[in-house]
């Protein structure tokens, strides 16, 4: 079975982006609207940050912050990790891994055009992901 690709993954995505200046409320609502846990925030259409549901709770709720008045460059993700859409699906999912976290913006020549969610890894490539991480375990074993 072939490997899809970050590309058609993302075919048919439409972006959900936002500019720093707007708020977390605002971000909130349009994030539950079209059922996503993450927004790229863009300045003059290039990716500067990622604002997810994590950063909501812990940055916004939890910090006390007013979340009608709280931009989102206060509180997003600044220069987060990406990839090109000609990188491996699986790659995507160990960086994800690696860095521990669920979503990774797909940026080609500094223009977002896509998001990857651990969501789309419910498919072939999490068996294969999965079955790479136990060889390389016990490949660790066999040589530790």
């Amino acid at each position: 079975m072939a490997e899809r690709t970050i590309n058609d993954i993302i075919a048919g995505q439409k972006l959900l982006t936002a500019p720093g200046s707007m708020t977390v409320a605002e971000a909130a609502r349009q994030m539950k609207q079209r059922n996503v846990g993450a927004m790229m925030v863009v300045d003059n259409g290039r990716l500067v940050g990622v604002f997810t549901e994590r950063d909501a709770l812990f940055r916004v709720v939890a910090a006390g912050l007013d979340s009608k008045t709280t931009p989102l460059s206060v509180v997003m993700t600044a220069n987060p990790k990406c990839i090109s859409p000609d990188q491996s699906f699986a790659h995507a999912l160990a960086i994800m891994h690696d860095g521990r976290f669920r979503h990774l913006p797909v940026v080609k020549d500094g223009w977002p055009i896509g998001m990857l969610s651990v969501r789309d890894a419910l498919g072939p490539e999490l068996e294969a992901f999965v079955y790479e991480l136990l060889r390389q375990e016990q490949v660790s074993q066999i040589l530790g």
